[in-house]
């Protein structure tokens, strides 16, 4: 990297001049699919590039965390999900299953973090799956709380709907909605919704088989959604001739069959019904592509009510847990509420009647998404990623000295999220072609607006401008130096790049590769040769270099971190992870690697598993130095060991918590001792989660401080200085700074005026890839304004009218 930074005379943090470039090619594909796991605190996303990701659902400051990706095939895209608990499975794992377009039905192990066919294709599309329910007892009910989580107030956001319309009808009997537990039997039966108008039935065991049970009489036209009765005893299907066709799932006759034209504007063979809906009531609810939200009897399939809300294809649907909610999305970006509401009926003389009728009712919409939303999912936030208790917990050192959290009086914060990310409360989920996830209160969803949370490798030289004294930054340039294709296309997991430029190398799902890249003195032109790695290394999950560019790091699939002289090209050792000190074999069992850090000096390598599990290791004595468990229940989102003392760890968790370790003496230093658990407010509800931190790489440099970031804001902590207190009027009156394409002048001046002591914040105006220091006082911010993402999407954004026109 080529870069010319001129000095200035500060040493605050936050007077770093920025420089600032936006060339990076960023797209991120759209989501096609959502399902929630058996126990309701995660979520699976499907995007249309093949990948598979799961986020956490919990609410505290930062809500969703990005657990793992599973890079799936790129060439078919995945039509519906469904997340199923089988036989005496954990129930908070269960098996996640995806259709696809070419007939065939994949597992995700989310273990191992693999995709595999378990149907191979049927020769037909299919469109949509469904699991059945669990056979209900009666008799054994059990409550929990109906909660939700994650939502920030943005105005960027449109909203529509009475509150008092939702609030002036009879509120739900009690927060606490029962919910029965079934049970859990040894097959669980899937019913796919199939391109030839057919349906098919298989059966899941959990003995890894997915078995085919029977085919449901084909109709006309395309089966294009399904779903199950409560009681698993009926399948409604839809198709794309716009009718609704109940089934008896026992015997496989048709019940009846409903005409959906009834009650929208289409008819005939130009309707389709995206989604179908049944709830525990026996109503079922239909959405088509005329833009219609109908609900109809589930036992003699007559019409009860039909909505026209939606100004183009009604794509998805989804029920709150207590089922007197329901929501719909569609082709207009809309995310539109109904509930249940008992309404009493005049009699003949216009006299009121003690006779009640129940009547779905309009509520509301939020309009987040800017294109077409393609699916929703309900979920349940938990408390935390390890607990369901909200108490502190106290964290032990290696001498086993608790290090007690200091309780701390809470203080009000002007922030949506705060207001209903509890433990429980029902979150809505959303997403669609614009590539964002957006979360909703399922009871106060017309209150609070939506909170939201990439088959080739670039080489870009980096130049910054000579700006001599002046602190303000500027634009950096980027030159294109290669472009890396995988073979056949394939998806890229991981890459690394060591300190000096010299080698940098990737991995795909097959193996891992390694490339040099050098230029003769006095030309301009850059050369890239590809190196011949050691024979059977697995595709790996993580890579990383020494800092000497010596080494390099390889974290395998099969559980083993290899390391490899890039010398001679050989293998030098091999890890195997431990759990402990009488875990001295080692185990293949481990969840797999997915984060690597290395010390300057080229002594410690931290490995991180995708459950926030971290293994020391010491690369002079080749053996395994340190196991930490997950800290606090929570997952790791960054790390790093700072330049200036690699006898120290940091480490930052989902749970927006601050760790720093003495590696050599096996403890918490004693900075995190005094000041883990007692963050800044502003800290905790640092906005959006942490993906990585930056240190000044200057070895000489006294710096104690360390820039943490996210997409979506940045904060310097300085260990030199104390922890101050939060200052509530300032967090009320929301003194985050604005960093945008403004003048730098401002930028600092206004951060001058605004800073505080330490956790200093900078909130962006647009997504940032990348954030690095460049020397003691200036950064690079690699960054992608949204509307040029949204220009490179393949679909049209959602044509919204303007006041006026």
């Amino acid at each position: 990297m080529e870069r010319s930074v001129g000095s200035v005379t500060a040493t605050d943090p936050m007077l770093l001049k920025p420089y600032r470039t936006s060339s990076v090619d960023w797209k991120p594909s759209s989501v096609v699919a959502l399902a929630t796991s058996p126990d309701d605190s995660q979520v699976a996303a499907a995007r249309e590039d093949g990948s598979l990701e799961i986020w956490l659902v919990s609410p505290g400051s930062v809500g969703w965390h990005h657990q793992l990706t599973i890079h799936g095939d790129s060439t078919c895209r995945v039509s519906s999900l469904v997340w199923c608990c089988v036989g005496s499975k954990d129930p908070s794992s269960g098996r996640l299953f995806s259709s696809r377009i070419d007939g065939s039905v994949s597992e995700w192990d989310l273990f191992n973090l693999k995709q595999k066919i378990v149907l191979e294709s049927i020769g037909v599309s299919i469109w949509q799956m469904a699991v059945a329910p669990v056979i209900e007892l009666p008799a054994s009910e059990e409550t929990r709380s109906q909660h939700f989580g994650n939502g920030y107030l943005n105005d960027k956001h449109e909203y529509s709907g009475s509150d008092d319309a939702e609030n002036s009808e009879d509120e739900d009997a009690s927060d606490s909605e029962q919910v029965h537990r079934g049970l859990l039997k040894d097959d669980r039966r899937v019913v796919l919704a199939c391109d030839d108008g057919a349906l098919r039935i298989y059966n899941v065991s959990n003995l890894d088989n997915f078995v085919y049970h029977k085919s449901l009489p084909r109709v006309s036209g395309h089966a294009l959604s399904v779903t199950w009765s409560h009681d698993s005893t009926r399948i409604y299907s839809g198709s794309s001739d716009g009718l609704i066709r109940c089934w008896n799932a026992d015997s496989s006759q048709e019940i009846f069959r409903s005409t959906v034209a009834l009650g929208g504007l289409g008819s005939g063979p130009e309707l389709c019904i995206w989604s179908l809906l049944s709830l525990r009531c026996g109503t079922v609810v239909s959405a088509d592509s005329t833009g219609s939200v109908q609900f109809w009897n589930g036992d003699k399939g007559t019409l009860l009510q039909a909505h026209l809300n939606h100004k183009g294809d009604v794509n998805a649907l989804a029920a709150a847990p207590n089922l007197n909610r329901v929501f719909s999305a569609g082709s207009d970006g809309q995310v539109i509420l109904y509930k249940l509401c008992t309404e009493k009926l005049e009699s003949c003389d216009g006299k009121s009647s003690s006779e009640m009728m129940k009547k779905w009712v309009y509520v509301g919409y939020v309009r987040a998404h800017t294109h077409d939303i393609r699916a929703l999912t309900m979920a349940l936030p938990i408390s935390s990623e390890g607990s369901l208790s909200d108490e502190p917990k106290d964290l032990q050192d290696e001498q086993g000295k608790k290090v007690k959290r200091i309780r701390r009086e809470k203080k009000p914060l002007d922030c949506s999220y705060d207001k209903w990310a509890h433990f429980g409360v029902p979150m809505l989920v959303s997403a669609g072609d614009d590539a964002k996830l957006f979360a909703y209160s399922a009871k106060e969803f017309t209150r609070f607006s939506p909170h939201d949370g990439s088959f080739w490798l670039d080489v870009l030289c980096v130049r910054v401008p000579d700006v001599g004294s002046c602190p303000y930054g500027g634009l950096a340039t980027t030159n294109l130096v290669s472009r890396v294709k995988s073979k056949a296309s394939r998806k890229i997991i991981c890459s690394a790049m060591s300190n000096s430029g010299e080698f940098f190398g990737y991995s795909d799902q097959i193996r891992p590769s390694l490339f040099t890249l050098s230029r003769q003195a006095g030309q301009s032109t850059w050369s890239v040769s590809k190196r011949q790695l050691p024979q059977g290394l697995p595709s790996a999950h993580s890579m990383a270099f020494t800092s000497d560019g010596v080494r390099m790091l390889i974290a395998g699939h099969d559980r083993r971190i290899y390391i490899v002289d890039l010398g001679d090209l050989k293998l030098l050792h091999t890890f195997t992870l431990c759990r402990g000190e009488y875990d001295k074999e080692g185990s293949l069992d481990e969840p797999p690697i997915t984060k690597m850090f290395t010390s300057s000096d080229g002594q410690w390598l931290a490995a991180i598993n995708c459950f926030g599990d971290i293994y020391i290791f010491s690369l002079e004595t080749q053996r395994q130095h340190w196991f930490i468990s997950r800290l606090d229940g929570a997952f790791v989102t960054a790390g790093g060991f700072p330049p200036q003392d690699s006898n120290v760890l940091i480490i930052t968790t989902s749970s927006n918590q601050f760790y720093i370790f003495d590696v050599e003496a096996r403890q918490l230093g004693e900075w995190s001792m005094q000041h883990s658990f007692t963050l800044p407010q502003r800290y905790k509800e640092f906005p959006g989660e942490v993906i990585g931190l930056s240190f000044c790489p200057s070895l000489s440099s006294k710096s104690s401080s360390v820039i943490v970031y996210s997409s979506r804001a940045m904060c310097s902590i300085d260990f030199g200085k104390p922890v101050d207190e939060d200052d509530e009027s300032e967090l009320v009156n929301g003194a985050l700074l604005k960093f945008t394409n403004m003048k730098r002048k401002h930028w600092l001046n206004e951060s001058q005026q605004c800073r505080k002591n330490n956790f200093d914040i900078v909130v962006f105006r647009d997504p940032v890839l990348f954030i690095g220091q460049l020397s003691k006082n200036s950064v690079l911010i690699i960054d992608k304004p949204w509307m040029e993402v949204v220009k490179s999407f393949d679909s049209a954004p959602v044509q919204r009218r303007i006041f006026g026109t």
